[in-house]
């Protein structure tokens, strides 16, 4: 083949799009504890992805090696094709952390939660610009909390907190948000809220990262699912992973002998039956 025969053929095959999230066999310890073991994940653009496993499967470490708040000991995480601390000093990450998490005691408003996520467009002053205030009013709009703007953001609702960090992603025009436990302790309300805004921003090209117990939401929610154990056990369609010899794998064989409830049974029954679990 010519050289100008090659030229023509590489510039017609661009190169592939980077995954949204890019997670290559990662491993976390802390201390003697090994929290991720060769871990690997790859999300594409605009997907809703809920990740599920027990508590101290790994799931806040995968977030945080994510985030870049940790330094695997082996492998890479790469957002979008780069280093997850670049990722967020772009403002490229939005998070919306566990209610426990949070000092909800810190003198902070509403508007100032969700101004933060706007830091990255202000100067070294962080005085809001007219473009940050319209950003913050369409983002309190869209969760619905606009009224509550200016009340101390630990006077809200447990569901109206998780939606005030959501604003906050909105306003920071994040391309990606991770989610952890965002339905734990909210109202029908605002679980419907956050539902709808997720769907909306995976339309718009955002892509979304659950960390969740409600295992019954995901059909509904997620585009696919990630089973962990320390290793991703599995990554697929939520009716595939959801089936119960595979969720064997993660919480015990136990599963086994429970009746995992149909999604349209009344959540009033699914919550008595995973408060038995």
């Amino acid at each position: 083949m010519s050289a100008s025969a090659t030229h023509r053929r590489a510039t017609a095959e661009p190169a592939a799009p980077h995954p949204a999230i890019l997670v290559d066999n990662v491993t976390v310890h802390y201390g003697e504890v090994l929290a991720l073991d060769a871990a690997s994940l790859s999300l594409d653009h605009a997907r809703i992805c809920g990740l599920i496993g027990m508590n101290g499967s790994g799931k806040s470490t995968l977030f945080k090696a994510i985030m870049g708040m940790i330094k695997p000991d082996a492998g890479r995480v790469l957002i979008d094709g780069k280093p997850p601390s670049k990722a967020r000093k772009e403002g490229g990450i939005g998070y919306v952390p566990q209610s426990e998490d949070v000092d909800w005691q810190f003198p902070l408003s509403v508007r100032d939660v969700v101004m933060m996520g706007r830091y990255g467009h202000q100067g070294f002053t962080r005085r809001p610009s007219k473009l940050d205030r319209a950003a913050v009013d369409d983002a309190l709009e869209r969760v619905e909390l606009a009224e509550f703007a200016g009340r101390q953001i630990g006077q809200l609702s447990g569901g109206q907190k998780k939606r005030a960090f959501v604003a906050r992603g909105i306003a920071q025009g994040a391309t990606m948000m991770l989610l952890d436990e965002p339905f734990a302790g909210v109202d029908k309300r605002s679980e419907a809220t956050i539902t709808r805004l997720l769907r909306e921003l995976a339309a718009d090209g955002c892509t979304i990262l659950i960390s969740t117990h409600d295992l019954h939401a995901l059909p509904q929610l997620c585009d696919e699912a990630v089973l962990l154990m320390r290793k991703v056990l599995m990554h697929g369609p939520p009716e595939v992973v959801l089936q119960p010899e595979n969720l064997a794998m993660a919480f015990g064989l136990d599963v086994l002998n429970r009746d995992i409830p149909d999604p349209d049974v009344p959540r009033r029954a699914v919550s008595k039956q995973q408060g038995r679990s």
